[in-house]
């Protein structure tokens, strides 16, 4: 074969390659399309287009949700894995540290003479019940937001409204737990193509109108974008076939999913600080209010019947007084002194551990819903972009090649 002749077969040569390259870029471009642009970008409602995730946010955000707290997470177990008395006594000592300035607000605020002009002796004693007293209301504080956590801490809404609030954090999630998938993805999207582009080589060398590249690039953009999604999520059970397994690539990493998941779901969402602040400043922070009020008044109580001083002090209407200037500065330096107990309770909690243990245990069918639904939605609209790209990516091909 002379030179010249070969230098006629190379357009056909370059079918294959051209079509890998097409299938991988239409598989590509698919998934940069599900997850960005994360705002709409373009002209609503006729022209522009917003990543399918953040696009359906609210919904997708529920369909993770849904998951987590019905499956995997019950949040009275989580949180009666604490300890209310090392709770408090990591809380309280910072708490102590202000009863002796909170009895002298309580004192100059309701017998400001007798108090400046009491003994120190007897002062150090009263300040002394109070702090006594510190470490018991604590504890109980605790308790009760053990026993009150789901009235306390809506998880769904919780999660919700984190994702809703940083559709990043939504993309974060899918892009980290479905990495090696969508780079399967990509890839796969060259070696279909390249097949394709060897059946569609053979179809043109023996009857090439011009239409015939355009509709290949049509069905390698399509089809590729399909068997891709196909492989990484069917068959959902294990099918034997003699020398090896088959089975969705996605579910066969069931585990390692897993693993990252809850990872990233303790690190990201469901950190120690959130749960705690929503708690305390949350839709049902008046409930919480409440149990602190029940504790401090109390405490109170307590102090004073332990102190005949105290209470001849602050007998009458001054005690209701005492209590609420009580339960406004315990108000104020709960939510602070509580950050001294966040290691304990990431430890005690246990989020990522229980998330991933139980994420592994679900069925097949139970954990393939849970990356499913991000392709399920728009997959179709998808394989169509892929389809208009592949047919131009053919035409331009004929009119570089074969005009």
């Amino acid at each position: 074969m002379s030179f010249e002749v070969f230098l006629e077969y190379i357009p056909f040569l370059l079918i294959p390659f051209i079509s890998g390259i097409v299938g991988w870029f239409t598989n590509v471009i698919a998934l940069k399309m599900t997850f960005y642009p994360i705002e709409f970008v373009g002209i609503q409602p006729f022209f522009g287009w917003q990543g399918i995730i953040p696009s359906k946010a609210a919904k997708m955000a529920g369909i993770s949700v849904n998951l987590m707290t019905t499956k995997l997470i019950k949040i009275d177990e989580i949180f009666a894995r604490m300890d209310s008395k090392i709770s408090s006594e990591l809380i309280s000592p910072m708490i102590q540290e202000t009863a002796h300035q909170l009895t002298d607000e309580i004192m100059y605020a309701q017998v400001p003479l007798l108090w400046k002009a009491m003994p120190q002796n007897v002062k150090n004693e009263i300040y002394t019940r109070i702090s006594e007293e510190i470490p018991d209301a604590v504890e109980g504080m605790m308790n009760d937001m053990k026993d009150n956590i789901l009235v306390l801490l809506d998880l769904r809404k919780l999660v919700i409204d984190v994702l809703l609030e940083d559709k990043g954090l939504l993309n974060d999630i899918f892009l980290n737990v479905g990495k090696k998938e969508f780079i399967f993805i990509e890839r796969s999207g060259f070696y279909f193509g390249f097949l394709f582009g060897l059946l569609q080589m053979l179809v043109f060398y023996f009857y090439n109108p011009w239409w015939i590249l355009p509709l290949f690039g049509v069905l390698v953009g399509f089809a590729t974008n399909w068997l891709a999604l196909k492989l990484i999520f069917t068959p959902v059970l294990p099918v034997n076939l003699g020398l090896f397994k088959l089975q969705g690539l996605f579910i066969k990493r069931q585990k390692e999913v897993s693993a990252e998941y809850a990872k990233i779901i303790e690190n990201k969402i469901l950190t120690t600080e959130r749960l705690f602040n929503y708690i305390l400043r949350g839709p049902k922070a008046k409930d919480f209010s409440n149990i602190i009020k029940k504790y401090t008044d109390m405490a109170i109580e307590n102090a004073m019947k332990q102190s005949a001083d105290l209470y001849q002090l602050v007998a009458g209407k001054k005690i209701e007084a005492s209590k609420n200037i009580a339960l406004f500065r315990m108000r104020q330096e709960l939510p602070i002194a509580i950050r001294n107990m966040y290691n304990y309770a990431q430890e005690s909690l246990m989020i990522e551990k229980t998330l991933s243990t139980k994420m592994a245990a679900l069925s097949e069918i139970e954990f393939v819903e849970f990356l499913r639904p991000v392709f399920q939605e728009d997959e179709f609209k998808l394989m169509l972009v892929g389809a208009f790209l592949g047919g131009l990516a053919g035409l331009a091909q004929y009119f570089a090649f074969f005009y």
